[in-house]
């Protein structure tokens, strides 16, 4: 494995609805899966809160839904 990329391995649960889409976008354009969800994974927006408005750590983003 190139370790460029070796720091984080996740694994995700999709929907088959969602599974299929992933398949036919990936399959459209020639691009790895992986490539598509790291491209989306970097799109998201971060709002990042003060100390006093929060104990853990929080995400705020919408995810942009393929066509």
């Amino acid at each position: 494995m190139n370790k460029k990329w070796a720091a984080k391995r996740i694994t995700i649960n999709l929907a088959s609805a969602e599974s299929e889409k992933l398949e036919k976008y990936c399959a459209s354009t020639g691009r790895p899966a992986t490539d598509v969800i790291r491209e989306l994974i970097r799109s998201l927006p971060i709002t990042e809160f003060s100390a006093s408005e929060q104990t853990t750590p929080t995400l705020k983003y919408d995810v942009p839904i393929l066509k």
